[in-house]
C-alpha cells in the first residue's frame, strides 16, 4: 500500500448530474483523448435516462485533478466545448464519458433548421404513456410530449406543460424535478501521480469498456501532428502482411519504450511522455523496422506462422529488441538468438515477465549486442522432462504451445501416410484434430487410468485430422501393427522418429506398457529439447505456404499481453 493512501482516501461524494454535464460543456472537466468516441446504442440511452427519472443508481464517475496537460476533446454528444484556461489545475474525466455525453446531448442538444431529424439527442418523454422516446422528425412535437433539452431550462419546461391535465403536469414536475435534483457518486483523485494513474485506468472497468496504459500515454503524447494509437496501428499493418498483425497494442508499446532507451516495464511505457518530443517517433520507426526482422526470425528460424503460435506473446517484444540493435546478426549470433528463444519458451520463463525479468531482459541483450557475451544470458529453471509429463495438453496455454513449437520443429511426418504435417495448419489454435494422445484417451481411461494420467503433453504427437480420426480409441499395437502391415516396419519407425517417439518407447506401446512409453519418449523429448536450447537450426526451418484458412483464422486471433509486470 502506498505510504501516504492514508492521506488520500479516495471517496466518492454526490453532485448532480446536471451539474456535471455543465461543467463538461464549459470545458472545466475534460474529456482526455484516450476517452473513446460515442458507442451507446439508441436503447442504452433510454435506458439511462429511464433510470434517472426512476432515480435507479446509475453508477459513479471517476475525475482526475493534476496539472498535466492532457491532449482533450473539444466535442461532446454534437455540442462545441468551451475553452478554458484553469489556473489552478485540471480536471479531467477518467470514467463516465458514455454517460455524461447521453446527459450532456439530452439536456442541451438545439435542433438547427436543417438539422439530422434522427439525431440520437432528439429525446422526448411521453408523459401519457411515461416512457422516453427518440423523435424522427423536428416538428414539434404533442403537448403531452415533452423535449428533454427544456429540463435545462425552468422557464421553457413548465410553461410546455401548464395546460396539459393534472395527472400529467403532476408527472412532469416528478420528472423535473428527479433531473435537476440527480445526484451520482463522484470519486476525485487528488494528488494522484502519473503512474498511480494509470495502474487505475487498469482496473477500471465500467460497462466493460476499460481504460489503458495505452490510452493514457496516448493523450499525454497526442497532439494535432501525432497520433500514438495511428503509429501504433501502422506498425501492425506492416506485421499484418506476416500474419503478426493482431498483436496487442500495449505489447508493441513495450517494445517501442525500450527503443526510446527506457524499458520493458509499465513504469517505463508511463515515462514516455517525458521524452523529448522527436524521439518518439524515432522510436517507433526503428521498432516498425525491428519488428519486420524479428517477425522474419520467427517465421523461418522457429517455424511460427502466425502470432497465435507464439507460446507467450511478451517475447516477441524482447525479439524485437533484439534485432533493433543487431539488424544484422552473424550465424554465431543467429544460433545464440534461436538457443535464448528456445530456453526461454520451453522453460516457461515468460509465464510471469514481472519487472526484474523485464530489466533482466534488457541488460542481457544490451551486453549480447555489445558483443559483451556470446549469449543472451538469462535465468531460466533447467530444463527437465517433468516440464512436459507434469502439465496437461490444453491447446490455449503457454506450455502446450511451446510444445507443439517443439513438436513442429522436429519436421514431423504423418504416421499413415508418410507426408510432411502442415506444421502452420497443425499451429493454428482451430486445429485441434492436428494432435493425438499417442495411447488414445480413451483406452487408457478404459484401462483404469484417470483423464489426468492420458492427457499428459508427453503423450501427444502431431497428426494429420484424417490419422487421428483412424486411431480413434484403438490400443496403440492395434494401430502401429496396422500401419506396419501395409508400410513396412522401416518406414513406420522413420515416420516415429519424425514424430520424437524412439525405438525403446515404440516398444513400450507395442506391449501396451504407457509407463514405460512416458519414461522413454519423455528422454527423447528432453534431448531434441536440449538440442534446440544449443541454437541447432530446426528442420523445418524453411519457409512454407500457409493453408488460407488457418491465415484468415489467426488474423482475428488478438495476442495479448496478458503477463503484468506489477
Amino acid at each position: 500500500m502506498p505510504k501516504n493512501s492514508q492521506e488520500r482516501e479516495h471517496r466518492p461524494l454526490p453532485e448532480q448530474i446536471t451539474g456535471l454535464a455543465t461543467r463538461v460543456l464549459e470545458g472545466r472537466i475534460l474529456l482526455p483523448k484516450f476517452q473513446r468516441e460515442f458507442v451507446w446504442s439508441r436503447t442504452q440511452v433510454l435506458d439511462l435516462l429511464d433510470s434517472i427519472a426512476r432515480n435507479y443508481p446509475i453508477g459513479s464517475l471517476l475525475l482526475w485533478r493534476s496539472r498535466l496537460d492532457l491532449a482533450s476533446e473539444r466535442s461532446i454528444a454534437d455540442l462545441e466545448i468551451s475553452a478554458t484556461e484553469p489556473s489552478d489545475g485540471r480536471t479531467y474525466l477518467l470514467d463516465g464519458c458514455q454517460r455524461l455525453s447521453t446527459i450532456c446531448g439530452a439536456l442541451h442538444w438545439e435542433p438547427e433548421p436543417d438539422g439530422d431529424p434522427r439525431s440520437f439527442w432528439n429525446l422526448v418523454y411521453d408523459l401519457r404513456d411515461e416512457r422516453f422516446l427518440h423523435r424522427e422528425d423536428l416538428d414539434d412535437p404533442p403537448a403531452h410530449q415533452v423535449p428533454l433539452r427544456f429540463l435545462s431550462e425552468p422557464s421553457d419546461f413548465f410553461p410546455r406543460v401548464m395546460d396539459l391535465p393534472m395527472e400529467q403536469r403532476e408527472r412532469a414536475k416528478v420528472l423535473f424535478t428527479r433531473f435537476t435534483k440527480y445526484e451520482v457518486a463522484v470519486v476525485t483523485l487528488e494528488a494522484t501521480e502519473f503512474t498511480e494513474v494509470g495502474r487505475i485506468f487498469e482496473r477500471v472497468n465500467t460497462r466493460a469498456t476499460p481504460l489503458t496504459t495505452v490510452e493514457f500515454v496516448r493523450a499525454a503524447t497526442w497532439t494535432s501532428d501525432f497520433d500514438l494509437l495511428d503509429a501504433i496501428d501502422r506498425v501492425r499493418e506492416v506485421l499484418a502482411d506476416k500474419h503478426y498483425g493482431q498483436i496487442d497494442r500495449r505489447l508493441l508499446l513495450r517494445s517501442i519504450a525500450a527503443a526510446a532507451g527506457l524499458g520493458f516495464a509499465t513504469k517505463d511505457i508511463e515515462r514516455l511522455p517525458t521524452i523529448p518530443p522527436a524521439s518518439l517517433p524515432t522510436a517507433i520507426s526503428e521498432t516498425e523496422e525491428a519488428a519486420r526482422r524479428a517477425v522474419d526470425f520467427l517465421t523461418t528460424e522457429i517455424g511460427t506462422p502466425t502470432a497465435e503460435a507464439l507460446p507467450y506473446p511478451n517475447q516477441l517484444a524482447v525479439v524485437i529488441e533484439i534485432f533493433r540493435r543487431l539488424p544484422k546478426p552473424d550465424a554465431h549470433q543467429f544460433a545464440a538468438i534461436r538457443g535464448w528463444f528456445w530456453k526461454t519458451a520451453l522453460s516457461g520463463y515468460y509465464e510471469g515477465w514481472n519487472a526484474r525479468k523485464m530489466a533482466d531482459d534488457l541488460a542481457a541483450v544490451t551486453r549480447f549486442a555489445q558483443r559483451e557475451t556470446r549469449v543472451i544470458d538469462v535465468e531460466t529453471a533447467p530444463l527437465g522432462v517433468k516440464r512436459w509429463w507434469g502439465h496437461q495438453y490444453r491447446r490455449d496455454s503457454g506450455r502446450t504451445k511451446a510444445y507443439a513449437l517443439m513438436l513442429a520443429a522436429a519436421d514431423p511426418r504423418d504416421l499413415r501416410t508418410g507426408q510432411r504435417i502442415d506444421v502452420g495448419r497443425a499451429l493454428a489454435m482451430s486445429n485441434e484434430m492436428q494432435y493425438h494422445h499417442f495411447f488414445p484417451k480413451a483406452w487408457l481411461m478404459r484401462e483404469g487410468l484417470s483423464y489426468e494420467e492420458a492427457n499428459t503433453l508427453v503423450n501427444i504427437v502431431m497428426l494429420t485430422a484424417i490419422s487421428n480420426q483412424f486411431v480413434a480409441d484403438q490400443a496403440p499395437a492395434a494401430y502401429l501393427q496396422a500401419e506396419i502391415d501395409f508400410s513396412g516396419d522401416n518406414e513406420i519407425r522413420d515416420r516415429l522418429d519424425s514424430l520424437l517417439v524412439s525405438p525403446r518407447a515404440f516398444e513400450a506401446a507395442m506391449n501396451g506398457d504407457y509407463r514405460s512409453f512416458l519414461a522413454a519418449r519423455g528422454e527423447t523429448l528432453l534431448g531434441w529439447g536440449l538440442e534446440l536450447v544449443s541454437g541447432a537450426p530446426v528442420v523445418n526451418s524453411r519457409a512454407r505456404e500457409s493453408d488460407p484458412e488457418v491465415v484468415r483464422h489467426a488474423e482475428k486471433v488478438e495476442v495479448l499481453d496478458t503477463d503484468t509486470d506489477d
